[in-house]
């Protein structure tokens, strides 16, 4: 499948936007964060082509190479009560933009993966800065699958890419104009119930059975702080802020 994407263009898709663009970094999210404390505007983004050293949730690391990939970390400036909404704006972005390349089956794992035929297909990750009790704002990370093979490798029944799931070249640059369109129109909803309405309803985890650490039981609704309420076989009802959900 033949692509001559050119991802250094993506500046061109985004005049009027602070952009940080690296060929290969360790981590995007570590850029953003010193940028957000020296000042940067929200909606300042960091982009790299490679990445060595990209951080998921609880502390794991992984590696993008060159080519393959999307890293990318954008800048906000969220009101403090807000911050719950963050998660779920990341998984309203790449949900809204894998759709407007044309992919139909779409949904969000509770609660921000982003899987698309049923297999995870990006990752999302909102750091908050704080100056004492003060919030100065968020880096959120996002890292997406564009054409990474899966085939023969551990992950091949669980992870996807783009390019294989569309069966079609897309280009990297226009991907990246497309999320931080879906960024600021989010984040100009952040705070009402629209951006928590949108995330429940994609959500394709509620009604069935989870395990999440030490909690199995129905995943029976997620409330606005975004936790998730699983019902347990005695029928007590226990509220899980965060986990990694292994379905069945």
């Amino acid at each position: 499948m033949e692509n001559n994407d050119d991802l250094l263009a993506v500046e061109k898709y985004l005049p009027d936007r602070p952009v940080r663009f690296y060929p290969s970094v360790e981590s995007t999210q570590d850029i953003a964060r010193q940028w957000l404390r020296e000042g940067a505007e929200a909606g300042s983004v960091v982009i790299a082509d490679e990445q060595i050293k990209g951080r998921g949730r609880k502390g794991r690391i992984w590696h993008n190479p060159p080519g393959v990939a999307i890293a990318m970390s954008v800048i906000l400036r969220p009101l403090a009560k807000t911050l719950p909404q963050i998660t779920m704006l990341g998984a309203l972005t790449i949900y809204d933009m894998l759709r407007e390349l044309g992919a139909e089956d779409v949904t969000i794992k509770w609660p921000n993966d982003v899987r698309l035929n049923g297999r995870k297909v990006s990752g999302v990750l909102p750091e908050a800065a704080w100056d004492g009790a003060k919030l100065r704002g968020v880096a959120l990370g996002m890292g997406i699958n564009v054409r990474a093979d899966f085939t023969d490798t551990e992950l091949a029944e669980t992870a996807i890419s783009i390019e294989p799931a569309l069966g079609h070249p897309v280009d990297r640059a226009e991907i990246c104009a497309i999320l931080l369109r879906r960024v600021d129109f989010w984040s100009m909803r952040l705070g009402t119930p629209e951006v928590f309405d949108n995330w429940k309803v994609r959500l394709d985890t509620l009604g069935q059975q989870v395990t999440i650490g030490d909690v199995s039981g129905v995943a029976a609704s997620v409330d606005r702080e975004g936790a998730l309420l699983v019902r347990q076989a005695d029928g007590e009802q226990v509220r899980v802020l965060a986990g990694d959900v292994a379905l069945g």
